[in-house]
């Protein structure tokens, strides 16, 4: 859960905040992969491209996945004209982050949104992305409130260093939202969130994702869970779904395909050696097996 968060940092994401009076309809065009709304006063809701409307109230947050489109209304059906929000309201610019106190309606409302936009690219996000639905909603009363509280005193001033705190302060959010909504009553959470809290199982799993180049074997991770060899690779198997050795290949993959798209990351050999393999051909063998094309074809195509 840790790596997945460290890939959705707020370093590249663009906040905003709106004060509405009705009718309003905020058009979120761009479809960033992942955006946190969050009202401090009033209330609103949120319409999917395709779904249903959500209700959004005061300390009550929404996380929609794209890349699909939604809308900000005061109340379904609202008669006003949508307004698209692209870069000022949801998308993220290359460059850095950057604070919006723009789309502001100097009258009498007193709904305040808070969004904020997440570039989350890339295999490793892939994980906790595909295991939201295309939007959540968590109720307020729980452990985001607090964050909410330093949100609304933050975004009421205008200090130096106030982009750094907001980024931090959505990051926060946005992992408060998260883990309440996993854990909600009757809730299915992924295996790999269930899975952590085993004390053997979550121990194996922040090895592998700390060391994901080690030569490991079941037996040398099971000598460092403290357990016997089939004891781990049947529990393991069990909560996570896949054997250990399966699913350390998934991840050192997912890996792979992340370094092979950065263009900072010179050659294919260099790759290997990054997730564990000292034969880059051995490595090509074990992509093309996963991934269905060998790594220099994946990023000609990503490219």
């Amino acid at each position: 859960m840790d790596d997945l968060f460290r890939e959705l940092r707020a370093h590249g994401s663009l906040f905003g905040s709106s004060t509405l009076s009705p009718p309003w309809a905020l058009h979120f065009v761009d479809g960033a992969p992942l955006t946190l709304c969050t009202v401090l006063s009033g209330a609103g809701w949120i319409v999917p491209e395709r779904g249903e409307p959500e209700p959004l109230r005061a300390y009550e947050t929404v996380v929609v996945r794209g890349p699909a489109t939604f809308t900000f209304v005061d109340e379904p059906g609202t008669g006003a004209e949508p307004v698209a929000c692209g870069e000022h309201c949801a998308a993220p610019e290359e460059g850095g982050t950057r604070h919006r106190r723009g789309w502001h309606d100097p009258g009498g409302g007193a709904t305040t949104l808070i969004s904020g936009a997440y570039p989350a690219g890339g295999e490793i996000s892939r994980q906790l992305l595909d295991a939201l639905p295309v939007v959540l909603r968590v109720d307020g009363g729980g452990t985001g409130d607090a964050v909410l509280d330093h949100l609304a005193a933050e975004v009421a001033v205008d200090a130096p260093g106030q982009q750094v705190v907001l980024d931090r302060l959505l990051d926060w959010l946005l992992v408060c939202t998260l883990r309440t909504w996993f854990d909600r009553p009757g809730g299915e959470p992924p295996a790999w969130w269930t899975a952590q809290r085993d004390p053997v199982v979550g121990h194996a799993l922040r090895l592998l994702h700390a060391e994901p180049a080690a030569p490991w074997t079941v037996a040398g991770l099971a000598g460092r869970t403290g357990v016997s060899r089939s004891t781990l690779a049947k529990r393991f198997t069990d909560l996570v779904g896949e054997p250990p050795l399966a699913y350390l290949t998934g991840r050192r993959m997912a890996l792979a395909a992340d370094l092979l798209l950065d263009r900072e990351a010179t050659t294919v050999a260099d790759v290997a050696r990054a997730v564990g393999y000292a034969d880059p051909f051995g490595f090509s063998a074990a992509f093309k097996r996963v991934r269905g094309a060998n790594p220099s074809e994946f990023r000609r195509a990503a490219r």
